[in-house]
């Protein structure tokens, strides 16, 4: 007879593979896309919402009689004015604008109802609003990224050439002054033809109009690494760029008809969704006799398909020698990692996650929903994973380099001044990508150079997604009453009230860039009582105008970048979270020095180190745990067929 934990566990895998099966068929809308202000609402009948309606009435009929592509206006005075803009690409008819702008202006009152602030992006044009007057100012928050479905072969040479002709036109558009903000050009690359269009809103100066552009540029890497065509879009900007002449009216054919085809195929499977877990129990039933009869495990296919990589325990135990000690390559919070070759020779690394812990199912069921859908230079690529019984083993790829704690806390000689650059860079791309280039906006909230590995060539990728959280839709924090994490890492706010954000990792990430450019940790840091960490004292340092005196005396930099990286840190770990930047500007900040950098308030001295008698508080350096539960999972000897 099958036990009443066997199906309990049959049930909960099924409907994990459901899942990844429903997500895999999802259709990404076309535009249009909106950005919509949730904490700030207008009411109903106030004068606000009487001048944006005027507002937005008054905006076709400026389309239709205007020669330009672009325009702005105002509706009202006082505190309740509502300011306008709109800006449709240049290579479009004056019929097509006003039609577009029409669109957009019925869409911003469906997609943001009383938003006092919007943006709507339609396929030709974007409209914008608010209770503020942002006419002539630059901003580059939330920029949406998309990119085409196909790939290209050879994503660094293609990147290359890519961001050499944006680069190119961005300086025609911002500083050649008949060019209107607007300019195309093609490139050759290989046997193909790359084109590409960028624009900025007529109100910026070049300056600005350049500033916005390249922001547009460094999104790229994030939301579209080897795809074949992309767009960004900004408040003030927008780019494209694909392998046919778009903006002279031509399009992509193939790229259509996939599109139309999965426009067919998404009426059908929300049906198929149902019908799926209609006879969910009659399978659920089959699975498990399958398991009690064969001992086989829930699923025995070495890989039963490309979008579901699941490995059987028996080639995984030949990979990794029977999950030997010589291929251990770690212990991390859920587990130890092995070294594993599979038989077609390529490398892995293979996570055994900890038996005997409800815990370690629900985070391998979340790690493996959210990997899958993350493609990124910048994270750990998943390969796949493996359910034999109680066995949860998660296969990613393998990074000869190791982990960062390793390399910059004790073999810190091999990293200068550029290739920390180039790390930091790179984590920055990676969390951006997770915060706003991804379809799901992720919370890590276990950033820390642990969980920073390095590829052949030491570039940064970011792993163990076990604790990550997704936020849905415009939702801005979430509160929790199990506080999981790394002392040293975790954010104030999020430490003593489990309050967590988007801005909880850019604290995480502004300790790994203190700690990467001192090669110091901040756990275990102390200079003084008054200086118990490194925050600390490097805010010490900051305040003395001594920031210098923090710098390996071994590592050769210049002494501004290195004062100029030092202050992005200590804004990144401000204590109070509305004071930390978004990635999106902590990113800008890093790529363009010419971007005036503000001054960073005091940090937390001690995140973590609430009450050492407190059960609920684990003060340990390595250990990522849920501190509500803080027994220890015991490791099982694998039993490998």
């Amino acid at each position: 007879m099958i036990h009443h934990f066997t199906v309990f566990k049959s049930i909960k895998f099924f409907f994990l593979f459901c899942t990844l099966a429903f997500l895999s068929h999802v259709t990404f809308a076309d535009p249009p896309y909106e950005v919509c202000s949730t904490r700030k609402v207008y009411a109903n009948q106030s004068s606000f919402e009487n001048n944006l309606s005027n507002l937005l009435l008054s905006l076709p009929s400026n389309v239709s009689t205007s020669i330009s592509k672009f325009g702005n206006t105002s509706s009202g005075i006082g505190l309740d004015r509502a300011y306008g803009l709109y800006m449709c690409l240049d290579f479009v008819s004056n019929e097509t604008c006003h039609k577009c702008v029409t669109n957009a202006i019925s869409d911003v009152v469906k997609l943001c109802p009383q938003s006092e602030e919007a943006v709507v992006y339609e396929e030709f044009c974007q409209l914008r609003y608010s209770n503020k007057n942002f006419i002539g100012s630059l901003d580059v928050t939330d920029n949406i990224g998309k990119d085409n479905v196909q790939n290209i072969s050879e994503p660094e040479k293609y990147e290359s050439a890519v961001n050499k002709i944006l680069n190119n036109l961005t300086k025609i558009a911002s500083f050649n002054v008949s060019s209107n903000m607007y300019a195309t050009g093609e490139v050759n690359f290989e046997d193909k033809t790359i084109y590409a269009l960028v624009q900025c809103t007529r109100d910026l100066s070049d300056t600005n109009c350049s500033r916005c552009l390249l922001s547009a540029i460094g999104d790229i890497p994030g939301c579209c690494y080897a795809s074949i065509g992309a767009r960004v879009w900004s408040r003030s900007c927008y780019l494209r760029y694909e392998f046919y002449p778009f903006y002279l009216g031509e399009t992509d054919q193939t790229s259509s008809s996939a599109k139309q085809g999965r426009k067919n195929n998404s009426s059908k499977i929300w049906m198929i969704t149902s019908i799926a877990v209609g006879v969910g129990l009659v399978i659920i039933i089959f699975i498990c006799y399958l398991c009690f009869v064969r001992n086989k495990g829930i699923w025995q296919s070495n890989k039963i398909s490309k979008d579901f990589p699941f490995f059987d325990l028996g080639s995984l135990c030949v990979a990794t020698g029977d999950f030997s000690n010589s291929n251990m390559l770690g212990q991390g919070g859920f587990g130890p990692v092995y070294k594993g070759i599979l038989s077609d020779g390529m490398e892995v690394a293979i996570k055994r996650l900890s038996t005997c812990s409800e815990q370690g199912s629900e985070e391998f069921i979340n790690e493996v929903m959210l990997i899958l859908k993350l493609q990124h230079k910048n994270l750990v690529k998943l390969l796949g994973f493996c359910v034999d019984g109680e066995e949860k083993l998660l296969v990613y790829e393998y990074l000869p380099n190791g982990s960062l704690d390793v390399i910059l806390f004790e073999q810190g000689a091999q990293l200068d001044w550029a290739k920390r650059v180039d790390i930091i860079n790179g984590i920055a791309r990676g969390i951006l990508y997770l915060h706003e280039d991804s379809r799901l906006q992720i919370i890590h909230r276990d950033l820390k150079a642990s969980n920073v590995l390095l590829d052949y060539d030491m570039n940064p990728k970011i792993s163990d997604f076990g604790m990550a959280r997704i936020f849905a839709g415009s939702e801005g924090e979430a509160n929790t009453a199990t506080i999981v994490g790394t002392y040293g890492y975790m954010a104030p706010e999020y430490a003593m009230e489990g309050i967590y954000s988007i801005k909880s990792d850019v604290f995480g990430f502004g300790v790994l860039l203190l700690e990467i450019i001192t090669g110091k940790r901040n756990t275990g840091f102390y200079y003084s009582k008054s200086t118990p960490s490194l925050l600390a004292y490097a805010w010490h340092l900051w305040n003395e105008g001594k920031g210098l005196e923090l710098r390996d005396p071994l590592l050769l930099c210049p002494e501004d970048q290195f004062l100029r990286y030092m202050n992005i840190g200590l804004l990144c770990v401000q204590a109070d979270a509305f004071d930390r930047p978004t990635m999106s500007s902590v990113v800008l900040m890093l790529m363009n020095e010419s971007v005036t950098l503000g001054l960073p308030e005091k940090p937390p001295f001690s995140v973590g180190r609430l009450n050492v008698n407190d059960p609920n508080v684990l003060d340990s350096e390595d250990c990522s745990v849920d501190y509500n539960f803080l027994t220890v999972s015991d490791i099982l000897p694998l039993q490998c067929p």
